[in-house]
C-alpha cells in the first residue's frame, strides 16, 4: 500500500476530528427568542434549515459565523474558518467581477478544479468583465456563492443561495454547490426555502417551528427523511421526490395520494415506489 504524504496525512486527520458540537442554547433579538437544540455536524455532510419567514434560520447561521453571540456567552461554540454567503447581498464593491474576485480571493478561483467544477457551470466567465454595480439579482448570487465557495474554510454557512435564480439556475447551483462541498470534504449548514433546491442539497435537516418573530424553536440535526417529514407535516403538506432527477411532485390537497400518504404519516416520500 502506497504511503501517504505528509499533507495526505494531514487531511486524513483533519476529516476524522470533524464531527463538531455545539451547545444548546437561546439567542434573543428585541421581541424575538429562539431557542436552539445542541446538535452534531461532519464533514461532506451539508445541514438545510428549514422553516417558516421569520422563525430564526439566519439567526442560527449568524451564531455560527460569530456574528450574534448566544444569550448565554459562556457557551463554546466549534472554532472553525468560515465561509459565509450572507441572504442579503448588496452591489457595493466599485469594479468589476474580476476586480472583485482578485480581491477577495486572489487566485484561489483560477484552479483548473474550481474552474472546472464552479466557474464553468454557473458560466461566471461571461460576467467578468460586467462591472458589479451593474450586474441582475441572479449574476449577484452567482458571484456570491463563487466567493464563498472559493474562500478556504472549514464550514460553509450559505443563506438562501436559490434567492434571484429562475428554476433551471437553481437546480444547477444545488448540483455545484453539492459537487463541491462533498469533494471538498467540508461541512455546510444552508438556509433554503426552495423545496426543490433544499431536497437535493439535504444531508440532514433542522426544522424551525413556532410563532414566527416572536418565539421559535430549533431542532438538532437529523436524518432527510425524518426531517422533511416533520416539516411537511407542520406545513399539512405532502410531497414525493423522484430519486433520479430530484423534481418534486406535491399532492393536492384531498387527493387520493395526499389522503393515502397523510393515513400513514408519510409526509415526505423520497420515490413514488414507496408509496
Amino acid at each position: 500500500m502506497r504511503e501517504l504524504t505528509q499533507e495526505e496525512a494531514k487531511e486524513k486527520e483533519r476529516i476524522k476530528n470533524l464531527n463538531y458540537h455545539y451547545p444548546s442554547m437561546v439567542k434573543t433579538l428585541g421581541g424575538f427568542k429562539i431557542s436552539i437544540t445542541e446538535g452534531v455536524f461532519n464533514a461532506s455532510e451539508i445541514v438545510v434549515m428549514l422553516g417558516q419567514n421569520g422563525t430564526g434560520k439566519t439567526t442560527m447561521i449568524k451564531i455560527l459565523a460569530g456574528i450574534h453571540k448566544p444569550d448565554d456567552e459562556s457557551l463554546e461554540l466549534p472554532r472553525l474558518n468560515i465561509s459565509y454567503k450572507p441572504q442579503t447581498i448588496a452591489p457595493k464593491f466599485q469594479g468589476t467581477v474580476n476586480d472583485l474576485f482578485h480581491l477577495k480571493l486572489r487566485d484561489t478561483w483560477q484552479s483548473s478544479l474550481f474552474r472546472t467544477e464552479v466557474i464553468i457551470p454557473l458560466d461566471i466567465d461571461s460576467l467578468l468583465d460586467n462591472e458589479v454595480q451593474n450586474l441582475s439579482g441572479g449574476e449577484l448570487q452567482r458571484v456570491a456563492l463563487v466567493i464563498a465557495m472559493a474562500k478556504p474554510c472549514d464550514l460553509y454557512l450559505i443563506d438562501e443561495p436559490s434567492a434571484y435564480l429562475d428554476s433551471e439556475q437553481r437546480i444547477l447551483a444545488a448540483k455545484v454547490l453539492k459537487r463541491w462541498i462533498m469533494n471538498a470534504k467540508r461541512a455546510a449548514f444552508v438556509v433554503e426555502h426552495d423545496f426543490i433546491m433544499a431536497t437535493y442539497l439535504a444531508d440532514k435537516v433542522i426544522v424551525f417551528s413556532g410563532t414566527p418573530a416572536i418565539d421559535a424553536y430549533a431542532s438538532a440535526p437529523e436524518g432527510l427523511t425524518t426531517g422533511m417529514n416533520r416539516f411537511l407535516q407542520m406545513m399539512d403538506i405532502t410531497f414525493r421526490r423522484d430519486p433520479y432527477n430530484f423534481r418534486p411532485r406535491i399532492n393536492k390537497q384531498e387527493s387520493q395520494k395526499d389522503q393515502v400518504q397523510k393515513a400513514a404519516g408519510n409526509y415526505f416520500l423520497m420515490d413514488d415506489s414507496e408509496a
